[in-house]
């Protein structure tokens, strides 16, 4: 099966739950983290994406000035309000580096062309200043195990952690990655996203789908000598790699929590969780890629235990697509979030919509406004998120100004 990662982007291939069970649990987890209370008279989630690695978004390319770099900041903000959004999520850890003074990694080379360069501002501290006087709310997108778009740790900045500690690195299909099988790795890149949270009033915590890399055929992710050392209570790699990736997620859960108890914990995977033909539980889809399976990510797990608060899956397909389709997929997911207090927005692809496209449906200005009209069906629907920025900005088929006309008649301040 042929695809491309989700800021690349999946194209490719891409049952039903029983009981809801576990519901109780979970409304109860998010009732203690002091987060829930808010949801009944939470406004609809309307937000896009503002992605900074390899400049897809922001900056628009490296090396800006520091002023011009604040100006396109504040000008996708002021497109932001502009479409009647109320949040921005802007990607501020693409690659293990920081897009904030002080961190625990360098600067990233997005911002200036050369890690752990200054660029000479506060891209952070002044997103959340110029989003808050905007009435955005601002959530900061960190990738937790991403190190570089490179395999040579020689590339990286000289006093980069995983230069010093090359050990908790592995080389995949041409990147670099942390190893989330090592529990100091777990640690580190813990402390190196809270210090952003514990400095900033941002409102939300964000991640994507980037937790063990996607598959690519050929490759191999060794991580045999932490499966060795840290691996023995478990029956299968798999099933240790899946508690490698719960135990970041709960631990990071419970330490916002204790950081910033104000701020929501979010996390946007590939939409599919299983296939209903591998299980039962999964939707009914014939994706080439489960996460559960092939990014150790059980997504469904997260939900039905609590550990987040919004979950924003990416169903970047069109409606009537034959083995991932959009009016499939979001019923399967309204029906995990039901009874567990955590808010489902959906993922748009926003960057499909072109009058090029060789599908008719992205060809359509109006398929997007359809997956808004259909996700109302689903009150545990509460919001979407357009990928990305540059295409809320640019429109290139009018499908986001078909969105704000249809369904975006007013301004909704967010929460």
């Amino acid at each position: 099966m042929t695809y491309i990662g989700r800021r690349k982007l999946l194209a490719g291939a891409a049952g039903l739950l029983a009981a809801a069970g576990a519901a109780g649990p979970a409304r109860a987890a998010r009732t203690a983290r002091g987060r829930g209370a808010t949801r009944a008279a939470a406004a609809e989630f309307r937000a896009m994406w503002i992605a900074s690695v390899e400049n897809v978004d922001w900056p628009s390319e490296s090396g800006l000035g520091a002023e011009d770099q604040r100006d396109e900041l504040t000008s996708l903000l002021d497109t932001a309000v502009a479409r009647r959004l109320n949040a921005v999520v802007l990607q501020v850890r693409p690659a293990a580096d920081s897009m904030w003074p002080g961190a625990r990694e360098p600067w990233s080379q997005w911002l200036t062309g050369e890690q752990g360069e200054d660029p000479g501002w506060d891209p952070l501290g002044t997103a959340v200043d110029e989003a808050h006087a905007r009435g955005l709310e601002l959530h900061a997108w960190f990738n937790p195990y991403r190190v570089a778009n490179h395999a040579d740790p020689d590339r990286l900045a000289e006093d980069h952690p995983a230069r010093r500690n090359p050990d908790w690195t592995v080389p995949y299909n041409g990147k670099l990655y942390y190893n989330p099988g090592l529990p100091e790795v777990r640690a580190f890149v813990q402390e190196a996203m809270l210090d952003a949270v514990s400095r900033y009033e941002v409102d939300g915590v964000h991640w994507d789908d980037y937790f063990y890399p996607y598959p690519a055929e050929g490759q191999y992710f060794d991580d045999d000598d932490a499966f060795e050392r840290h691996g023995g209570a478990f029956s299968s790699r798999a099933d240790w790699r899946r508690d490698n990736t719960d135990t970041l997620v709960r631990e990071m859960s419970e330490r916002i929590r204790s950081v910033r108890p104000a701020a929501r914990f979010g996390i946007s995977p590939f939409a599919v969780w299983r296939n209903s033909d591998r299980d039962p539980l999964g939707s009914p889809t014939q994706a080439g890629v489960e996460t559960y399976d092939d990014l150790y990510a059980d997504t469904r797990k997260w939900v039905r235990e609590g550990w987040i608060d919004y979950i924003v899956p990416q169903a970047y397909w069109q409606i009537g697509h034959p083995t991932a389709d959009y009016a499939k997929i979001v019923p399967w997911w309204a029906k995990t979030v039901a009874g567990t207090g955590v808010d489902l927005y959906v993922g748009e692809a926003l960057y499909r919509c072109d009058a090029k496209s060789s599908t008719a449906a992205w060809r359509d200005p109006a398929e997007l406004s359809k997956h808004l009209t259909f996700a109302r069906g689903y009150p545990e629907v509460r919001g979407h998120v357009y990928f990305s920025a540059m295409q809320v900005v640019a429109d290139p088929n009018g499908a986001m100004a078909r969105v704000v006309a249809d369904h975006y008649p007013t301004a909704v301040p967010p929460r």
